[in-house]
Formats: C-alpha cells, structure tokens, sequence
C-alpha cells in the first residue's frame, strides 16, 4: 500500500524536509512506498488527516528559537482522533532568497511568521527599513520574487528546486536553530497503515481543569514528581472559552504503556476537566545517526 502523507507547502517547505525524512525512515523500516501531498496552511493538513484525505501528516509544533506553533496545538485539541506517530528533529537554516543584486535593493521581505521571528536580529542589522509581510509558508512568498526590490526568507533547497539566487545565508539569528515536527495519524490506522510498532521514549498529553482556583494545576502536576515522570515541555494555550482559562499541552519522557504511565493516566483523570492522550512515540533527529526511542 502507498502512503499519502500531508504537509505545508508548497514544494520546498521545511515541512516537505521533515516529510521526506520520515518517507526515507519508512522506507528502511518497512519498505512501504510514499507520496507527498502539500497543504496551503497547517490546520488543513490535519484537517486532511482527521477526515481520512490522508495516511499521514507532518506538522510543526515547536522551534527551538520562537516557541510552539499555536496553529498546530490548537488543531490537534479541536480535532479528534489524531495521534503523534513520530517527532522529527530537523536543523532549520534560512536563506534570503531575490533577484536584487545587493541587500540594499530590498524593499519588501515574505516569509512564514516563525521565520520572520527566527531572523529578526539579522533583518534588524541588514534590512532595518524593509516591510515585512507573513505568508503561510516559507515558500509561499517565492511567487512574488520577480519584482527585483522583494525577497523571501526560505531554504537552501528552495532555491535550488526553484532555481533562485541566494542573496545572504545562513541569516537566522541562532546558529543551532531547529524545528520539532509530529507525524501524526488517526489512532485507529496507525499500525494497520504504517506497519509499525505504537511505543516510544516519549508520550504526549493535554488537559483543561475544572476551575480557574489556587492549586488547580499544581494537583496534576504533583502527579508526575509523585511517580517521577519527568516532562520534558509544558505548553499553555486559551481555551478560548473565557479570558484567563487555559489548556495544558505536556510532553513525558515515558511510554504510555509503562505503569508509572498508566497510573499517572488515573490520578490526572481525578484532577482534570478534560483529558487528552495524543500518543506515545520515538524521536528522531535528522542527521543524527539513529533514532532516539
């Protein structure tokens, strides 16, 4: 069986990046053939997931200079069904990408916000007067580049697969910039669809509380030291329900089939509004000689 697998595009993404690592992991790991599927923005890639479009989809959920993506928290607590097959650890150099001979030529930069972010101390040094315009992707903007006095923050690869002149390289802000990526799946063809094993080093999880009061959210966190689960991210998000209220977004370093896990599944569920369990998985660090977990 082919896999179709969703990410943000167009061609020339991080995302495709991440998503072709995992298509190279598939392929050692089963031999399962693949085809990409890009998405103009990242809630319709799991959106693509969640209605069954899709075997896969490869999102990001945090970079290790700017944060969390909200978009891709937000989807997956609002979408049922999903779950984190795998995370992606992919080194993130951005390229301003134009056909200006010189930086002073630029009047206007297009990138993704993160990358925008990720660069702002450069684009302060280099191009403290241009106009900076969000797109949905790092590649999105690359149509707009035959207008000489525009560029794009993007990839290295995007500008060979779309044959653009690199005008500076590398221009994020810090050196050792990388972006975490969830491959995520519905939960009930997971294994059936990918052949692979559901377990991992690391498992997910997210929650609401019953009332915004004092301890509220120390309880299901005395849960973890209680059994000596160390979480290795906590994230907050609104719930858009009510100024003041939040959702937790925390990862573990356990499998969820472990005891300490199970039992911690118990105890939150005594402490919580809403109890999210988004899976268990492994990580893997492109580049890196073998998967973590």
């Amino acid at each position: 069986m082919t896999i179709s697998i969703a990410h943000l595009g167009p061609t020339g993404t991080y995302a495709e990046a991440a998503a072709l690592a995992y298509v190279n992991y598939l392929a050692q790991e089963t031999g399962q053939e693949c085809f990409l599927c890009p998405f103009p923005t990242i809630a319709q890639t799991m959106m693509a997931v969640a209605q069954g479009q899709v075997q896969v989809g490869v999102v990001p959920v945090e970079n290790s200079i700017e944060g969390a993506v909200a978009m891709t928290l937000d989807s997956l607590w609002q979408l049922e069904g999903l779950h984190i097959q795998k995370a992606i650890v992919l080194p993130v150099s951005h390229a301003l990408l134009s056909k200006a001979s010189s930086l002073e030529e630029v009047k206007i930069v297009y990138s993704h916000p993160q990358a925008l972010a990720q660069c702002q101390g450069w684009l302060q040094e280099f191009l403290p007067n241009v106009q900076l315009i969000p797109a949905n992707s790092t590649t999105e903007g690359l149509k707009y580049l035959d207008e000489e006095n525009t560029a794009t923050i993007s990839s290295l690869r995007a500008a060979e697969l779309y044959n653009l002149p690199v005008l500076a390289h590398p221009i994020n802000d810090y050196q050792d910039n990388c972006t975490r990526f969830w491959v995520l799946s519905l939960e009930d063809k997971a294994k059936a669809t990918l052949s692979l094993s559901i377990e991992g080093s690391h498992t997910s999880l997210a929650f609401s509380l019953p009332a915004n009061v004092p301890g509220s959210l120390l309880k299901p966190l005395q849960v973890f030291n209680l059994l000596n689960l160390n979480m290795s991210r906590i994230e907050s998000r609104p719930t858009k329900r009510s100024l003041g209220e939040y959702l937790f977004f925390i990862d573990l370093e356990a499998d969820i089939n472990s005891h300490e896990m199970q039992l911690a599944l118990e105890l939150l569920a005594l402490h919580t509004e809403t109890l999210k369990v988004f899976g268990s998985y492994g990580v893997m660090v492109v580049g890196s000689p073998a998967p973590v977990g």
